[in-house]
């Protein structure tokens, strides 16, 4: 991982987004989760969150947003490898995924997503 959204303005703290306000050490969960599940199935991320060894000094918020990019790139690039066609490629990648977060935004703030 090069960079950490250098090319931002400066971060604007906690925004929620549908989710309830958070505190930084949910939002510390959150970010170590997308990192575990991008982890997964890419090359390793970086341990670089609040409190650990190579501390970059940017929010875990910022990190959960960052790494959710790097996670949905990932899973995009499994859905173009897996699929039988491009063209099932790209209705998994566009109509199933905006059908998924269309549900997952109908739920209630705070509800798991």
């Amino acid at each position: 991982m090069d960079d950490h959204g250098d090319d931002w303005t400066p971060w604007p703290g906690d925004v929620a987004n549908g989710w309830p306000a958070s505190t930084p050490e949910q939002w510390l969960d959150r970010a170590r989760y997308v990192r575990h599940a991008a982890n997964k199935v890419g090359d390793p991320l970086p341990l670089c969150l609040p409190g650990e060894p190579n501390e970059c000094g940017r929010s875990a918020q910022h990190h959960a947003v960052l790494w959710g990019a790097v996670l949905k790139a990932r899973a995009h690039h499994i859905i173009e490898m897996a699929a039988p066609t491009q063209e099932y490629g790209a209705w998994a990648a566009k109509t199933l995924y905006r059908e998924r977060v269309g549900e997952l935004r109908q739920q209630p703030a705070g509800a798991p997503r």
